[in-house]
């Protein structure tokens, strides 16, 4: 006896250009019976969240399945998997396509060379493949998008569980972002962690998907944004409080990688208002009582 409920899409044209389109999802328990040998022509997720099984490579060779775990079901690889007989397991799938799939490749959300992934946790991206079902109704006209913009989620939920990274992050990345605005070099920030250039190349690229050079600079960028748009102080203050000594050559990397100068994107973005800005997160479920005044 097996429990399945499942929802297939057929996704137009113009969907298809937003990047990413959901195909189907499902919802399955108990003592499933065995998938494959199938090869697909797209993605799929299965994320298990309780229970144990295997799956079995092309070359034959056999992996234990232990929840939580996830399962990449990757365009033209061969795949073969079962839960145990005995007992099953606890399963929900998304299945995917779209051009957004060769970037998220290559930032290393989506693994085609490691199927089976160990997660932490699986209620993050079991709660996203929830609020794709819910969404999987017949009458929902917005059903195309609304699935497709909870893919990009999901795969964000998925690297965010993935057992081999800490929940928020590794420690390097953490301390990296912290002193992202020193005027250090990538080597300085090695050293600083007793690591090789190549050793923190290979942390940040695992941990963020980009090179440490680009981690940094996306944090030194954002914050010199933040305080051109929220400050008054010049635009060579600014490249100092961001980690750079030299004002024209900040002003040359902004525009190169903003698109703008500095001060064009001040004359755009100014929020400078009475009282100054806050550095921390607001709470957007509790927000300021404004109060109100009489003539």
């Amino acid at each position: 006896m097996y429990h399945t409920w499942m929802r297939f899409f057929t996704p137009g044209p113009a969907h298809h250009r937003l990047g990413l389109v959901c195909l189907g999802v499902g919802l399955q328990y108990g003592p499933l019976p065995t998938v494959g040998p199938r090869t697909l022509d797209h993605h799929v997720a299965v994320v298990i969240n309780a229970g144990g099984g295997w799956y079995a490579s092309p070359d034959g060779r056999r992996t234990t399945v232990t929840a939580p775990a996830l399962l990449w079901l990757t365009p033209g690889v061969p795949h073969h998997y079962a839960p145990d007989p005995g007992t099953g397991w606890d399963e929900g799938f998304v299945d995917f396509a779209g051009p957004a799939t060769t970037t998220y490749t290559e930032l290393g959300y989506i693994e085609p060379d490691r199927p089976v992934v160990p997660l932490s946790d699986a209620a993050g991206p079991r709660a996203v493949i929830g609020r794709i079902a819910r969404a999987a109704r017949r009458d929902n006209p917005l059903l195309e998008v609304e699935t497709g913009a909870a893919v990009h989620e999901l795969l964000v939920a998925l690297r965010r569980a993935r057992a081999d990274l800490a929940p928020d992050g590794e420690a390097v990345l953490k301390a990296l972002a912290r002193d992202a605005c020193l005027p250090l070099t990538v080597a300085d920030h090695a050293a600083r962690h007793g690591m090789t250039l190549a050793e923190l190349r290979t942390a940040v690229r695992r941990g963020a998907g980009c090179s440490p050079k680009d981690y940094l600079l996306g944090i030194r960028l954002g914050r010199a944004k933040e305080l051109l748009a929220a400050t008054d102080l010049p635009v060579a203050a600014v490249a100092r409080r961001v980690g750079y000594d030299d004002p024209a050559y900040f002003s040359r990397l902004f525009t190169r990688r903003v698109g703008m100068a500095p001060v064009r994107f001040r004359a755009q973005q100014g929020r400078t208002v009475p009282g100054g800005w806050s550095n921390q997160v607001p709470d957007p479920d509790d927000p300021p009582v404004i109060e109100r005044t009489t003539a």
